[in-house]
């Protein structure tokens, strides 16, 4: 079976159903979740220097992912409840962003958009 976001979509209905967790399930309480294990994602990065941060131990790798993997389940959740086609979403954000970072002028500048002055 191939991986996609529509299979862990079904399996994530399927688990909330099973558990009667849909009624839980609100935007509001998916997006505040969603929050929460982006800071215990954060926080396993807190206080370590950029390279300790790029080379983790695989013990920690695996902890990282896990809450990576919160992160992404929440995201399918809320998507699934406000009809929002992640990978359209993102297709259209990639090309918003080609337009506002044109390679000529952000090449090796990490400023943000509005930083720059034409």
């Amino acid at each position: 079976m191939t991986d996609s976001l529509d299979q862990l979509n079904a399996q994530l209905l399927k688990f909330a159903r099973e558990r009667d967790w849909e009624q839980f399930h609100t935007p509001k309480n998916l997006a505040m979740a969603l929050a929460g294990e982006t800071g215990e994602l954060l926080e396993h990065f807190q206080w370590l220097t950029a390279i300790q941060s790029a080379t983790l131990s695989d013990e920690k790798k695996q902890q990282v992912g896990y809450e990576m993997a919160d992160i992404l389940l929440y995201l399918i959740r809320l998507a699934e409840r406000l009809d929002i086609d992640l990978i359209a979403a993102a297709n259209e954000k990639i090309a918003i962003n080609a337009i506002r970072y044109p390679v000529a002028k952000v090449r090796g500048d990490a400023r943000r958009a509005d930083d720059y002055i034409d």
